[in-house]
Formats: structure tokens, C-alpha cells, sequence
């Protein structure tokens, strides 16, 4: 491990930064990247534009890692747009009209496009055609513009959403799944490397466990550990500067975080350890439905915390387990 040492890199930038430049870098996904360049060679040995492309999952996946890998080995320009900006017919025209050939578009929260801007879509994804309306009433007419050949790279972390005519037109669509524990350890070991920092196997482990199997909350939780670690003048993350720095955060070794822990408590407290309905959860967290349901239930659920039955949310064994209840005679979980 290279000495602890203070970053030249702007905080800022660090994400950046530490975004996979090749796909060697990228560690993980390995069918889903398995799969891409086989497309991406058979485009590039036809000298075609690559089909468009739907990637979909959990929030700090790669999603968005993959669109510009796909750009590097495309040799293409990225665009890059998402759903909330394309307000308008006339943002998504301006974005269009601006593409040359063999350009990608890549649209992030692409299931907050609203039913308007889809309709401008099709027809472009289909026939590379934007057809835009001229003028109002009986002496409106529609403008047909020809557009180069190109790529519309889609992320979104609730494909569900997607019309049924917008996803059909993707020639290939790749589900990002979560990470294993051990490719979430070399994930750390790689943006330590490049940061700079100093960590010993045993921090690198328990980070590793406490990330939700997803990269993004290792890299956050890895710099956070190397300001512990520098404001308290430690060399480097040892396992115990690791432990503290989660203990501030209030985050435990299975990487639940507070609203976390209180989402289950309630299920086990409130209504005896389920099953409860989403909106009736919702409403004793005072919290919106798509919060629970986008951001907390698919992790609490990959680890075994959670089940979703036809009744409702059912807090597991393991839950009550975790959070130190005692699992009630007779319940079967």
C-alpha cells in the first residue's frame, strides 16, 4: 500500500477520479460487461452505431461508469443529459440537433422523462427521425429532421416505470445487480491506490462489509475514513480507525444506517414484526413511499432483513436478530 500521504485531488473531483478509465478497472458486473463488448465489437466491426442501451438498477451501481466506457471504447463523443432537464419538447429538439454521427446520448433518470418528450423519442431511436410540430391549430403542420446515425445509452433505477413502447425500442437492456464482498474489497483497494491512502487488509474488509455492496458507498465511506484518519494524525486506516470513523457515521457492519434500523424497528415494534402495508410503513416513518421502496427495502431485502409478501413488509429472523429483539414463540419467519 502506498504511504499515507495528504491528496493532491480536490475533494470535489474525487469521484471523478476514481471512475474506471478501461474496463479492466471496472471491477465486476462480468456478464454485463461480458455482453456489451461483444456488442460493441460486432458495431465497430460493422462501422455501424451501436444499438441503444438500457442500463437499470440500485443507485451508485456504474451505471453511468458504463456509458462513458462504452464511449472510450466507441471511440464517441458522450452527451449527457437526464430525465428532469428534458422539460421540453424543444430541450430534447436541442439536444438532438446537436448530435453527430456516431455520437451517444446518455439520459440518466431516463423513467422522470415525461410522455411528451417519449413520443419525440421514438420516432428518433426507430428511424432516426425528429418530427417536430410547426405553428398551432388547423395551419399546424409537423417538420420531419433527418438525424445522423447515433446511440441513446437510458439509466434508470426503476425500469418498472419505463413505458412499454420506450423500453422495446433499446436493442439490449443490462440489470446491474449488487456487488460481491470481494469486489467491493478491491474497489477500495484500487481508489486507496489512487488516493493515496494507507489501509490494512482488516479495515479494507470491514468498509467493505459496512458499503451495501455498491461502490459508490465504498468510496464515500473510504474517504470518510481518511479524514479520521487524518484529523486524529493516524498512519493510515487501521481496522480501529475504520470501526470509529463508522461508529460517527452511525453506520454498523451490516452497513445499515439509522433510518435503516428504525424502518425495522417499527415493522418489529409497531406491528409486531409485520406484515405491514408500504403506505401504512410510510406514514409511521412520516416518509415518502418511493424512499422506502427505491432506497431501503431492495438492500434490507438482498441481505435477508426484509421480506416482501402479497400482505406487506415482514421483518426476517435476521432482523430481529440484528437490531437485538427477541423473535416472538410461534413466529415463523
Amino acid at each position: 500500500m502506498p504511504k499515507n500521504e495528504q491528496s493532491p485531488i480536490d475533494d470535489q473531483a474525487v469521484d471523478v477520479v476514481l471512475r474506471p478509465k478501461t474496463w479492466s478497472d471496472y471491477v465486476g458486473q462480468q456478464k454485463v460487461k461480458e455482453q456489451l463488448r461483444i456488442m460493441l465489437s460486432a458495431a465497430k466491426g460493422r462501422k455501424e452505431a451501436c444499438d441503444h442501451l438500457l442500463f437499470y438498477g440500485q443507485a451508485g451501481l456504474g451505471k453511468t461508469t458504463l456509458a462513458y466506457l462504452v464511449a472510450g471504447e466507441l471511440g464517441a463523443n458522450l452527451k449527457v443529459t437526464s430525465g428532469p432537464a428534458l422539460e421540453k419538447v424543444g430541450d430534447l429538439a436541442a439536444v438532438l440537433t446537436n448530435l453527430e454521427k456516431g455520437d451517444l446520448l446518455f439520459i440518466d433518470e431516463a423513467h422522470r422523462l415525461n410522455r411528451m418528450i417519449e413520443e419525440v423519442l421514438y420516432p428518433a431511436m426507430e428511424s432516426r427521425k425528429l418530427n417536430l410540430v410547426v405553428g398551432k391549430g388547423p395551419g399546424a403542420r409537423t417538420l420531419a429532421l433527418d438525424l445522423p446515425a447515433f446511440t441513446l445509452i437510458a439509466a434508470t433505477t426503476r425500469a418498472s416505470l419505463l413505458s412499454g413502447p420506450l423500453r422495446s425500442r433499446f436493442g439490449a437492456s443490462f440489470k446491474l445487480d449488487y456487488y460481491e464482498l470481494a469486489d467491493i474489497e478491491a474497489i477500495i483497494r484500487r481508489s486507496a491506490n489512487i488516493l493515496g491512502i494507507a489501509v490494512d487488509e482488516k479495515a479494507i474488509s470491514l468498509i467493505a462489509r459496512a458499503s451495501r455492496s455498491t461502490p459508490r458507498v465504498a468510496n464515500r465511506l473510504l474517504k470518510r475514513a481518511r479524514d479520521y484518519a487524518q484529523v486524529h494524525k493516524t498512519n493510515g486506516i487501521s481496522e480501529e480507525v475504520a470501526k470509529k470513523a463508522l461508529t460517527l457515521l452511525e453506520i454498523d457492519v451490516l452497513g445499515l444506517e439509522p433510518y435503516d434500523r428504525r424502518l425495522l424497528e417499527i415493522i418489529i415494534d409497531k406491528f409486531h414484526g409485520g406484515p405491514v402495508g408500504l403506505s401504512t410503513l410510510a406514514a409511521a416513518l412520516n416518509d415518502d413511499k418511493g424512499s422506502i421502496e427505491d432506497v431501503h427495502e431492495p438492500y434490507l431485502m438482498s441481505i435477508g432483513l426484509l421480506a416482501r409478501t402479497s400482505s406487506g413488509r415482514v421483518a426476517t429472523r435476521e432482523a430481529y436478530a440484528h437490531i437485538g429483539r427477541e423473535l416472538p414463540q410461534g413466529k415463523l419467519l
